[in-house]
C-alpha cells in the first residue's frame, strides 16, 4: 500500500481559497509624486480606451484615495496591464479581486 503524497500549498492559502472559483485579478494604479493628473487621465484614455469622464473619475480616485483598480480580468491580462502602466511611468501592482 502506498502512502499519501503530500501536497504543497502556499502558507497564506487555505483549502477553502483553493476550492472557490477564481474571482479574477485587478490592476491597481497608485498615487505618486511624479506624474501630473492630466497625464494619468491621458494614460487611462490611451491604453484602456476609457472615455474622458471615466478616465478622470479613475484618476481622481488615484489622487484622492491613493489608489484605484483600473482594470479587471484574468491574471495574465492584468500582468500585461501592470507592465503597460510601468511602461507609461505609473506605479501599478496586481491584486486578487475581492
Amino acid at each position: 500500500m502506498s502512502s499519501p503524497v503530500p501536497v504543497e500549498v502556499e502558507p497564506d492559502l487555505f483549502v477553502d481559497d483553493l476550492l472557490q472559483p477564481d474571482k479574477g485579478w485587478n490592476t491597481v494604479v497608485w498615487n505618486d509624486p511624479v506624474n501630473l493628473m492630466s497625464y494619468v487621465s491621458y494614460v487611462f484614455r490611451t491604453y484602456f480606451g476609457y472615455d474622458r469622464p471615466t478616465a478622470e473619475e479613475l484618476m481622481m480616485e488615484v489622487h484622492r484615495d491613493g489608489r484605484s483598480a483600473v482594470s479587471h480580468g484574468s491574471r495574465e491580462e492584468m500582468e500585461r496591464d501592470v507592465q503597460a502602466m510601468h511602461g507609461y511611468g505609473l506605479w501599478a501592482t496586481l491584486e486578487r479581486a475581492a
